[in-house]
């Protein structure tokens, strides 16, 4: 892997609607995504994925004219323990994997976080990788997750863990081990 600062490259880091994208952009972000999360049934990147990503914010890194991270952040209603509360929800975190554990991915995470500080009651995420997001400054939601339907509230046990949450200044008190709920969508509601 080579080092930027060797090739006399410096990273840009773009704000971008999802509208403002061009689609070569979008084709390059795809390829992105697709190589990070790799081929693993379970952890590949979807189409619903996508779809949960746009709509929002996209944090685009690219070096020498090469896109390596990218983030977005889009609006959800959580409820913490029955409250509403406006929330940058992070989705499509990713680094080109020959890039990985260079900076990179903190460096978008640290746009994205100041952004949802800025906008927002409440950041939050769905992770199985804590420990970045910990040095971020993000939190482990401990309580019970629900996914809100039509039906009512529906326990989602298997995200109980991988939800993360970002306090901002406007965020009420939070119990960390308060149930918490999502709106219901196609893939994965967290």
């Amino acid at each position: 892997m080579s080092e930027p600062a060797a090739r006399g490259d410096q990273p840009r880091l773009r704000r971008l609607a999802t509208g403002d994208l061009e689609p070569h952009e979008i084709a390059s972000l795809r390829v992105l995504l697709e190589l990070a999360f790799g081929s693993d049934e379970e952890e590949r990147f979807t189409d619903d994925d996508w779809d949960h990503a746009v709509g929002g914010v996209h944090f685009v890194l690219d070096l020498g004219g090469e896109v390596i991270a990218h983030a977005s952040v889009v609006e959800r209603e959580l409820h913490v323990n029955r409250r509403p509360l406006r929330t940058g929800y992070v989705e499509a975190v990713a680094t080109a994997p020959d890039r990985q554990g260079a900076g990179f991915g903190s460096l978008v995470m640290a746009e994205v976080s100041s952004l949802i500080k800025d906008r927002f009651e409440l950041g939050a995420l769905g992770t199985g990788r804590q420990r970045f997001y910990e040095r971020q400054g993000w939190l482990i939601w401990t309580g019970p997750s629900f996914v809100r339907t039509s039906e009512g509230p529906q326990r989602t046990p298997e995200d109980d863990g991988y939800i993360m949450v970002l306090p901002t200044p406007s965020s009420p008190l939070l119990d960390l081990t308060a149930p918490i709920s999502c709106e219901w969508r196609p893939g994965d509601v967290w």
